[in-house]
């Protein structure tokens, strides 16, 4: 974290899951929000599993599930340096312990294994990859800010083909992407993956889906499920009370596989 005056305010703290996870930003550029904390909620973990976090920025979603989930071996991987060293002080000021690295997604196998990411080594990934169409969205003139949310067509299926080769086999992936893209994320897991579970994010009741959450199982030849849809805020803009207790730090859905944080009485 910077050390001058002057550095400092180039960044913000910034709470989530009700002010229990506070994380350092910069101002600039791409920042964490609600997306990243709904990843987190839906990765299915338990203490001892091997975590990576693909794009990780400032740790906000590997952090948060950290927080939920206890124990967790959890490794945060972003190309960025000034971002990786940022998560990594995020995640010593959260008492969590995490290993954050520099590494680009699309490097070569051999990169990876010197980063200590050899090929089926890890239990989960989780990922939010830039998903705006880079043909169709104005880019930002933030370098930072444009490198995670546009997609020039590739980055899709280069994050989910890195994902499938450090995974072990029945390891699962996660990640959110644009709902209207549905046809992209299920091609890009066609090789190597089954068992995909889809969750429409809604903003409210009577609108179309925005986002879908999708976790998919390495080897696995179970068949697509379609879940229930996750409803952001009711018809008055208030949020729905599932949304309330994500955003809070619950996991999406069922969280009975996994180990539960403590949290002391208020």
């Amino acid at each position: 974290m910077p050390a001058d005056p002057a550095a400092a305010a180039d960044f913000t703290e910034d709470a989530f899951l009700a002010g229990q996870l506070l994380l350092r930003q910069p101002r600039r550029g791409h920042r964490a929000g609600h997306d990243a904390i709904l990843l987190a909620a839906a990765v299915r973990a338990r203490a001892g599993a091997r975590v990576v976090e693909f794009g990780a920025g400032a740790g906000a979603a590997g952090l948060a599930l950290a927080w939920r989930v206890r124990g967790i071996d959890l490794t945060l991987i972003d190309v960025d340096p000034v971002l990786v060293d940022l998560a990594q002080a995020n995640a010593a000021a959260n008492n969590i312990v995490a290993r954050a690295v520099v590494l680009d997604l699309g490097a070569p196998p051999a990169q990876f294994a010197e980063a200590g990411l050899p090929p089926d080594c890890a239990d989960h990934v989780l990922m939010n990859p830039p998903f705006h169409a880079a043909q169709r969205h104005r880019a930002s003139p933030d370098a930072a800010r444009r490198t995670a949310h546009l997609d020039e067509g590739e980055v899709l299926d280069a994050w989910v083909g890195a994902a499938r080769r450090v995974l072990k086999s029945g390891g699962t992936l996660t990640l959110i992407w644009r709902a209207d893209e549905l046809d992209r994320v299920l091609a890009a897991l066609r090789r190597g993956f089954g068992g995909i579970e889809i969750v429409p994010v809604y903003p409210k009741p009577e609108g179309a889906a925005i986002r879908i959450l999708v976790r998919a199982v390495k080897g696995s030849r179970a068949p697509l499920h379609l879940c229930a849809g996750l409803v952001l805020n009711d018809v008055a803009g208030n949020a729905s009370d599932e949304a309330r207790s994500i955003l809070e730090g619950a996991a999406l859905g069922s969280g009975a596989d996994e180990t539960p944080r403590d949290v002391p009485e208020k």
